[in-house]
């Protein structure tokens, strides 16, 4: 067993271009490679192909997609326009087509300018995603029933979204050079292709996920950039930058971290500025919503008040969850400055995200749609990937059943409470799952199956093979092996040759 070099040690070996095949590395994506021709050296093709990685992970996601449009198809024909609980018994609901009506976007309103009829006055969603909404209703034919109008939404709104749903899964696949196949692990994923069209997360998605892959080729301007453009889609992303501030400060890239943290900025300002300044009641409608949203479906609060005589406030379940999300901070940062190893980029992003979804009072099923690209860059393993995503789908059926139950009246079909429950713990814990493997990946970098082939940080650009500038505790001595560990051992910065990218899996 070889000891584990530092950080500043790793050659430059490990930005080879020869991919790492996942049929010789884990045993799952082997089985699996059988219905397409088995694993790399049995029945393979090898040689100069045109189905390169890239080509393959974008055909792959489209063909998924498109299953997942399919799925709704029960809702499309009907089961979004009559009867209550049908559409949740079909388990195809989607927020599109009862937006287009509901804020607004039949009536030719403008978002954020003009008032909404009912108890929302104004649209709740970030700019981004209203422009976003808005483009769609402009290429959405304004003939017809107000049924056919929805439907077109819904079918302008699913083709602009499979494009970023592609987008997710090359920027996956080309951000790990030396893994391009990880693509798969996005593109195959049940979750993904099941809560896709639901709203329209996935624009923020896919600007995360470029975002991501600008960071890897070193493009901190254009990481910023994009990341500002995401969290004008959508909240999260700039979440990213809280564990890329302690990696910068670890490693000493304190020029690159500002060049990010301005681009995101300003990026961000050149979306939400203007309507800021002349629609400012409009613009703020998202953020008070946020805060004064009850809790709500899917959270382990949900949980607790309904199984208490006397729930928590809203105020109270928002102090509280802005207290556990700070702790979890705290403690991924001391995980990163006291790390053996400096850790990944991708690892701490599924971290900082993760914690933010567990704590938060609401989770949505189309949630799980920010983690996905996320957990196939920080752990990229198979059998892992899949028990999480089988937690998921669990979760996406109990929340419709458990709608079913409340709409059906006293026939009472679907979930009971008691049931949405566990399917609530069963999300919860599933994601725990692959946060704690990555935590122990962390601590023991032997086990992180990226870097047991040779890598350093592949997403992680200008960290990738940095000296580290400041630590604390053990991280400041000599690394030693954290646990005996069975298996071959990789010297840093000399992976085994893989075959040329496009051959084989």
């Amino acid at each position: 067993m070889c000891p584990m070099p530092s950080a500043e040690s790793t050659q430059a070996s490990v930005h080879e271009p020869d991919p790492v095949p996942p049929t010789r590395t884990d045993e799952v994506a082997a089985t699996g490679s059988e219905l397409i021709g088995g694993p790399i050296g049995r029945r393979a093709l090898l040689g100069t192909s045109w189905w390169t990685p890239v080509r393959v992970v974008a055909l792959v996601a489209i063909g998924m997609f498109a299953l997942g449009l399919v799925q709704k198809a029960p809702c499309y024909n009907g089961a979004w326009f009559f009867g209550a609980s049908s559409q949740y018994t079909h388990a195809c609901y989607s927020d599109i087509p009862h937006l287009y009506q509901g804020r607004g976007f039949a009536d030719g309103l403008v978002p954020y300018f003009d008032k909404l009829s009912g108890d929302m006055q104004y649209l709740e969603y970030p700019v981004l995603t209203g422009v976003f909404m808005e483009v769609a209703a402009w290429l959405t034919p304004g003939s017809g029933s107000i049924q056919d109008q929805e439907q077109w939404y819904w079918m302008v709104n699913s083709g602009l979204l499979m494009v970023c749903a592609v987008v997710i899964a090359v920027c996956v696949t080309r951000t790990h050079t030396r893994r391009p196949w990880d693509g798969l692990l996005v593109a195959l994923a049940p979750a993904f292709a099941l809560t896709a069209t639901i709203n329209w997360d996935l624009l923020a998605v896919a600007l995360t996920a470029a975002a991501m892959l600008m960071w890897s080729r070193g493009r901190s301007l254009a990481f910023g950039v994009l990341l500002g453009l995401a969290t004008a889609a959508k909240l999260y992303p700039f979440l990213l930058l809280g564990p890329l501030l302690v990696l910068c400060w670890r490693a000493g890239k304190w020029r690159e971290f500002g060049t990010a943290l301005g681009g995101a900025v300003v990026a961000w300002l050149v979306v939400n500025l203007p309507v800021m300044l002349f629609a400012f009641e409009g613009w703020s409608k998202f953020y008070e919503f946020s805060q004064e949203r009850g809790v709500d479906f899917g959270s382990f609060w949900l949980i607790m008040a309904q199984n208490s005589s006397n729930p928590l406030s809203t105020d109270t379940v928002n102090t509280l969850a802005t207290l556990l999300m700070l702790v979890c901070c705290a403690g991924i940062a001391a995980l990163t400055l006291t790390a053996p190893r400096r850790p990944r980029f991708a690892q701490l992003a599924f971290l900082i995200v993760a914690a933010f979804i567990l704590t938060n009072k609401v989770y949505s099923p189309q949630y799980v749609l920010w983690l996905v690209p996320l957990a196939a860059l920080a752990r990229p393993k198979w059998r892992d990937f899949l028990i999480w995503q089988a937690c998921e789908v669990a979760y996406f059926l109990g929340i419709w059943l458990y709608l079913a139950y409340t709409t059906s009246g006293d026939a009472h079909k679907g979930l009971p409470t008691d049931g949405y429950h566990w399917a609530i713990g069963v999300h919860l814990l599933g994601t725990l799952y692959l946060c704690v493997l990555i935590v122990r990946d962390i601590l023991m970098p032997e086990r992180d199956v990226v870097r047991r082939a040779g890598d350093d940080d592949p997403s992680g650009g200008v960290l990738d093979g940095a000296e580290d500038v400041f630590v604390l505790g053990a991280a400041a001595h000599p690394p030693r092996h954290a646990a005996q560990f069975e298996g071959a051992q990789v010297e840093w910065g000399s992976a085994r040759p893989g075959p040329p990218e496009g051959r084989s899996l």
